[in-house]
C-alpha cells in the first residue's frame, strides 16, 4: 500500500511515468523507499529547494503512523 502511495504521487510528478521505480529494504532506520525516476524528472520529484520531495515524505510518513514503522523515502538517480 505505502509503495503504491509512492508510485501513485511519483508518476503523477514525472514526464516519465514508465520510469517511476520502487526498491523497498529495510534497515535499522526502518522501511527504506527508495524511488528513481528518468534523469530529467529528478528535478521534478525533488522541486524546487527539495520541496516537493519534502511534501511526498511527509505524505508516506503521516501515512505510516497507522502501521507503526518507522519509513524513509531516498530518492536516487540510476
Amino acid at each position: 500500500a505505502m509503495e503504491q502511495l509512492i508510485r501513485v504521487i511519483a508518476r503523477a510528478l514525472v514526464d516519465h511515468p514508465e520510469d517511476v521505480q520502487i526498491r523497498v529494504r529495510e534497515n535499522e532506520r526502518g522501511l527504506i523507499y527508495e524511488l528513481s525516476v528518468h534523469p530529467d524528472d529528478v528535478g521534478k520529484v525533488i522541486g524546487k529547494q527539495g520541496r516537493i520531495a519534502k511534501a511526498l515524505r511527509t505524505v508516506v510518513t503521516s501515512a505510516a503512523v497507522k502501521e507503526r514503522k518507522r519509513v524513509v523515502v531516498d530518492i536516487v538517480s540510476e
